[in-house]
């Protein structure tokens, strides 16, 4: 088990040339939301746009657009109800977080992963279906899964140590060709039989929300052209060094992923100054 270190992160994160575009950032979708849970929405939505995603859009259903164009202006907004949406225009897409467990939300979860190409990211809701369906859904290869460990122990059968679900995420990832980020206090990354492990962060994560967020920001990450290893390790650091930023100006108590968020910034300027030393 290795450690995700500074300087590993440091040596994944690329700088920005002075000429770029948002074109050469990606467009990442998020499908994401539902009635009662919009929330997820303007959260992962925060996330994304936050770590540099050059343009994101957002699926949610139509009489809840307005939060979402409200809260963060910057997004476009898909409808859920929408049947012909060109997929291929985008670079990355998530799908799971408040989306919803109902028929129309497994229908469109099938559709996604039996046609989509792009780099997918797969979290909460879209989890659940998976696991509820009586004809196992196939995961496209090289796409992320962000389980915590209920979630977990509902794909793959119950564990009775958090060392057991590490073992089988390990078997697991290399035998699907996929990448486990199981998310715990010390959240681990596994895929091609490696396994990494987070150990920043701090309790203030542990609240709803926190998810959301992250699943954002890895989408970020493979938006803006990285492999889905590098995206899951950088998203898994990055969003814990901001909630260690954020400890600064909160307690554990207090913290709020929106707080987190907001710190993101401090977090990329931490390393973008340590990429100079």
């Amino acid at each position: 088990m290795q450690e995700i270190t500074l300087d590993l992160v440091k040596s994944i994160l690329k700088t920005r040339k002075k000429d770029s575009s948002k074109n050469d950032f990606g467009h990442c979708l998020l499908i994401n939301g539902n009635l009662g849970k919009m929330g997820a929405a303007v959260i992962s939505t925060l996330g994304c746009l936050r770590s540099g995603a050059g343009l994101v859009s957002v699926n949610v259903p139509f009489q809840e657009r307005q939060i979402v164009q409200i809260a963060v202006p910057e997004a476009m907004i898909e409808f859920r109800e929408t049947k012909e949406i060109n997929y291929s225009k985008f670079n990355a897409i998530a799908i799971g977080s408040g989306f919803g467990i109902d028929q129309e939300s497994k229908e469109l979860l099938e559709l996604i992963l039996k046609n989509v190409k792009c780099p997918l990211l797969l979290d909460a809701d879209a989890l659940t279906l998976i696991s509820q369906s009586e004809h196992l859904i196939s995961i496209p290869k090289k796409t992320i899964i962000t389980p915590h460990e209920r979630e977990f122990d509902r794909l793959f059968g119950d564990h009775r140590t958090h060392e057991e679900r590490i073992l089988s995420a390990t078997k697991i990832a290399f035998e699907q060709d996929i990448i486990i980020v199981l998310k715990s206090s010390k959240t681990i990354i596994t895929f091609s039989n490696k396994v990494f492990v987070n150990t920043i962060g701090n309790a203030g994560l542990a609240k709803g929300g926190s998810g959301d967020a992250l699943g954002g920001i890895i989408t970020s990450f493979l938006g803006q052209g990285y492999n889905s290893t590098d995206a899951a390790i950088l998203g898994v650091y990055i969003h814990s060094l901001a909630a260690d930023y954020t400890l600064k100006s909160q307690s554990e108590e207090s913290m709020l992923i929106s707080d987190v968020i907001n710190n993101l910034s401090k977090a990329f300027n931490h390393l973008h100054e340590s990429q100079k030393i």
